[in-house]
């Protein structure tokens, strides 16, 4: 009996907020509807502008769960976070469904929440509501190898570059998660990287540079800097000293994160080769130094220097002042939705018609 009531609380951690998150996306979706018809005699970047805003607002409730509601700590090593809003192309290692949640993370304290754009795999766009959204906010799907529609990526960056969207792109050069347990994974990638003369990696893999090189080439004179973003979770090294695949999303909301550590480094665009040769070359060598970060993180005999980054590690905290209110304003626009036998018809309707709905838009536009 006790063992039972434990096991049903560790999985209310995660089942409690994760029903939250969703739940609440009717009403946002909603939301955002009334005001896409509301906007569509008005400029495009006052749509935009509204848009960003009620975004992140949303978002700011998504990390209410992963921030203050599981109490992680993060801990940012390397260049100060800048104070003012800029536009980035943001670059990350990756190897856990949790690795979005990071770039929120960096984000809200920029004050720039809104402004987060993804490179995302092609699969995701069905994803009910949320795939076509996160289209319309300025995602970008992609198609791997021989199937990446390099023009129509392009095209669409550039419309935006010119529009003057505010832009905080996220991109995973490497493809795939990292998962030291995926072995066949990880060797295929080192032995790419052997018969391409490029130096084998062991805690990232060999980065895939035409997303990353299409992003920076189409927004140059957009771009204000690329974010170099090295993140590992704490918790992920074993008593033996080997590395355990990183929490996901679930685990992370089960709080089985204690600190996550985020090496933070900030390059000037004047830094950035733009011949695609060269670019390949300067992509590798930024994911040289993630593996050499990430292998002082797993692999240091130095008790002082495992489990962390080099150099002083800054903790960081948020704010409920910033989350808070999003939580209680959209589980005020949700509750009465769900009280009521129209407010359940009109919800239902609306993860049900969106859904395909959303599913026609993204399987005939880009």
């Amino acid at each position: 009996m006790l063992l039972s009531l434990v096991v049903h609380t560790y999985s209310l951690r995660y089942w409690l907020p994760a029903a939250v998150m969703l739940g609440t996306a009717p009403a946002y979706l909603l939301s955002w509807s009334a005001w896409r018809l509301l906007s569509v005699l008005l400029p495009s970047r006052l749509y935009h502008t509204v848009d960003d805003r009620a975004y992140s607002f949303y978002q700011s409730m998504v990390l209410f769960f992963f921030e203050n509601y599981t109490g992680v700590e993060i801990i940012i090593y390397g260049d100060d976070i800048p104070k003012k809003k800029e536009n980035v192309v943001y670059l990350s290692n990756h190897q856990s469904t949790s690795d979005w949640i990071i770039a929120d993370v960096l984000a809200i304290r920029q004050n720039a929440l809104g402004h987060v754009r993804y490179v995302l795999k092609d699969g995701l766009k069905w994803l009910p509501l949320y795939g076509w959204y996160f289209s319309q906010h300025g995602g970008v799907y992609v198609k791997k190898s021989a199937r990446f529609d390099e023009n129509a990526m392009k095209k669409k960056l550039s419309s935006q570059a010119k529009l003057g969207t505010p832009m905080y792109l996220v991109i995973f050069p490497e493809g795939t998660r990292y998962n030291p347990e995926s072995k066949k994974v990880v060797t295929d990638s080192q032995t790419f990287a052997a018969k391409e003369g490029l130096a084998v990696l062991k805690h990232v893999l060999t980065p895939r540079m035409k997303a990353s090189h299409v992003a920076i080439d189409a927004m140059k004179d957009h771009l204000d800097a690329v974010y170099d973003i090295t993140v590992a979770y704490e918790g992920t090294l074993t008593a033996d000293g080997h590395r355990r695949p990183a929490p996901s999303m679930p685990e992370f909301l089960c709080m089985e994160c204690r600190r996550v550590h985020i090496y933070f480094k900030r390059l000037d665009m004047r830094e950035i080769p733009t011949e695609p040769v060269f670019f390949r070359r300067w992509l590798h060598e930024r994911f040289e130094i993630k593996d050499q970060l990430l292998t002082t993180f797993y692999d240091s005999k130095d008790p002082e220097k495992r489990s962390r980054f080099p150099g002083e590690g800054r903790r960081s905290t948020l704010s409920l002042c910033k989350t808070l209110p999003s939580l209680l304003i959209f589980g005020g626009l949700t509750l009465p939705m769900l009280l009521t036998e129209s407010g359940r018809k009109l919800y239902l309707n609306t993860w049900i018609y969106g859904t395909l709905l959303g599913w026609a838009w993204v399987s005939v536009r880009p």
